[in-house]
């Protein structure tokens, strides 16, 4: 089993939260030894906050370096004179069928 080295405040933490916790028939070992779970739940907890802490901080330091010098240039896109049709035509359709529909409903 690995030894931890704990902290006083939280060791006194955990103490007291297994003193909270204790039951009448408890003895003062077992409330020793849930303190020192309790301490260790403690001690891993800090430890996964301070590693996701530690990976936000990777993240925001890579997010505010500027981009790299050799990537400014865009590539020139290709216009489609294909695809410019389309919207013309359904245009010119919708105009067409409004006005078939004015001419029936004023008849």
């Amino acid at each position: 089993m690995a030894k931890y080295s704990l902290s006083e405040q939280t060791q006194s933490e955990a103490m007291g939260i297994a003193k909270s916790a204790q039951t009448p028939a408890q003895s003062k070992e077992q409330t020793k030894l849930i303190a020192q779970g309790i301490a260790k739940g403690i001690d891993l907890y800090k430890k996964q906050q301070k590693a996701k802490q530690r990976e936000l901080n990777k993240a925001l330091k890579k997010a505010k370096q500027p981009p790299q010098a050799e990537n400014t240039e865009y590539p020139a896109q290709p216009q489609t004179s294909s695809a410019n049709w389309l919207p013309w035509t359904l245009l010119g359709l919708s105009w067409l069928g409004f006005a078939i529909f004015v001419m029936l409903s004023a008849v």
